[in-house]
């Protein structure tokens, strides 16, 4: 999907874009090919190849942050499938306060079929953390830019958050899919674990304190329940990924059903 996204050219947004893939300019490499495009100056043309050229190069040089500042956040979800091998899907636990008053219990991150979960007064720094974030490319979360990120940023002012980052709340927002994560994993037939699928948020916060008490059981579930949360971001952004290629991308403009990409069936 990256590589047919002309949103990146500046002036060119997504009505300009459809009429492209309309004319059968499906990729930048198509555009870069044709000499004359309807609506688009010699000029404009010119300097558009440019950008393209550049933007080849910079995909090759595996550099994410380029398309995190040439597309709009709302479409960082284009990124998805070209930098998947270093999305990083992320969820934290908090006290149940504010980010000024409370602070960050468990930080669960997953990447490469790995689950790592970082506990405060454990294993949660910010060494850890800075570690963490250098080998990512792309954050994805769950309503991650309405909470956890900016609640990380105020707990760890001196780390780089400024990474491309496909929020699936708001992916799932514009096509239809409302409610909060637990209701859209059982919408799409995503499982977790019986012992956790009936925990939420504030559940979570009453487990902390549990632990904190000395209950050990309590801990054992926080974690587990704080691995689902994060776990099961990797098979939600893929639904959701290919839904907006379906909805958003070439593929919905009415090519023959062989390219036209199939949308989830959502349950009632």
């Amino acid at each position: 999907m990256l590589t047919s996204s002309f949103v990146l050219l500046k002036g060119l947004g997504q009505s300009s874009e459809r009429r492209l893939w309309q004319e059968g300019i499906l990729n930048w490499g198509a555009f870069l090919q044709s000499p004359a495009l309807p609506g688009i100056s010699p000029s404009r043309k010119e300097w558009y190849n440019g950008e393209l050229a550049t933007a080849q190069t910079r995909l090759a040089a595996g550099d994410a942050q380029f398309f995190g500042v040439c597309l709009k956040s709302r479409e960082h979800w284009r990124l998805f499938e070209t930098f998947r091998p270093r999305a990083l899907y992320l969820d934290i636990e908090t006290t149940g306060l504010s980010a000024r008053e409370g602070h960050v219990t468990v930080v669960g991150l997953y990447r490469d079929g790995e689950m790592t979960s970082l506990v405060r007064g454990e294993t949660l720094t910010e060494e850890r953390l800075h570690a963490e974030l250098e080998h990512t490319d792309l954050f994805v979360t769950f309503f991650g830019s309405g909470f956890d990120i900016p609640y990380l940023q105020a707990k760890f002012p001196r780390l780089n958050f400024k990474k491309p980052h496909f929020d699936l709340c708001f992916a799932a927002r514009r096509l239809g899919l409302q409610g909060g994560l637990k209701h859209i994993e059982r919408k799409l037939q995503i499982e977790r674990e019986t012992e956790v699928a009936g925990l939420d948020g504030w559940e979570a916060v009453r487990l902390w304190h549990q632990w904190c008490t000395g209950d050990a059981a309590a801990r054992d579930l926080l974690l587990r329940y704080n691995e689902a949360d994060t776990k099961n971001l990797e098979p939600l952004a893929a639904l959701l990924y290919h839904q907006m290629v379906g909805r958003f991308g070439p593929s919905s403009i009415g090519f023959p059903p062989t390219r036209r990409q199939k949308l989830i069936k959502v349950t009632p």
